[in-house]
């Protein structure tokens, strides 16, 4: 699977180029356009406790879409449900995504749900990360433009909760408050829990935080005035 990303940073849309026979998995609703011929499959990936695993806590859709290119081949359109941008990571072995951040992926990809730890529910994801395992290609999706960071071994970054979207398994990573002052600090600063984050390995951060454009949403609903 080749993957052509274009409209990015603000608005991506990956395509998903198959040859003949050649399947695709992809995040249940994100499928824009396709070429002809193409068929689809929608079923629970790894059986329906995994696929409830994986849609409950880990934020992802319950059904897995299966394109599958026909004879001569063909394409599929995907995008994210926020604007930003998409990326591809080549995984062989591991990656992690955080919550709502899977889009597609090769056919030679497996997605399970896995806890994260403490230090993960307290940085407002949930306590659960989508593990990949395998060998191909993922494609992700971020709110607003993407960095891809690469660190070395004992080089660490701090990265805010709600701007983190996936990393390496060779990440190490540690939640903590933003500011030693305890609560009435962070409500002053308007920063809550950080990740430091030390290599090796790559982390991709979003410019934008979802979490904010929830908050901010939720205050012009009419309902939210009453």
């Amino acid at each position: 699977m080749n993957v052509a990303i274009r409209h990015d940073p603000s608005f991506a849309v990956a395509r998903l180029e198959l040859s003949g026979g050649e399947r695709a998995r992809v995040e249940a609703g994100a499928m824009a356009a396709h070429s002809a011929g193409m068929s689809l499959e929608a079923k629970l990936q790894g059986g329906l406790m995994k696929s409830l695993k994986r849609s409950v806590l880990g934020g992802e859709s319950l059904f897995v879409s299966t394109y599958t290119a026909p004879d001569g081949g063909g394409w599929v359109d995907v995008a994210p449900r926020l604007p930003g941008d998409a990326f591809t990571v080549e995984v062989d072995g591991a990656y992690i995504l955080t919550r709502g951040s899977f889009l597609a992926s090769s056919d030679g990809l497996e997605l399970d749900t896995k806890w994260g730890g403490f230090g993960n529910l307290a940085g407002g994801e949930g306590g659960f990360l989508v593990h990949v395992t395998g060998t191909g290609t993922l494609v992700g999706s971020c709110y607003g433009a993407l960095d891809r960071l690469t660190l070395a071994a004992g080089e660490g970054i701090t990265v805010d909760s709600g701007h983190l979207v996936s990393y390496s398994d060779t990440v190490q990573m540690q939640a903590r408050r933003a500011s030693a002052g305890g609560l009435m600090q962070s409500a002053k600063s308007g920063e809550g829990i950080v990740y430091d984050v030390m290599g090796p390995g790559e982390v991709i951060v979003q410019s934008r935080n979802p979490h904010e454009l929830v908050t901010w949403l939720t205050g012009q609903l009419p309902f939210s005035r009453t």
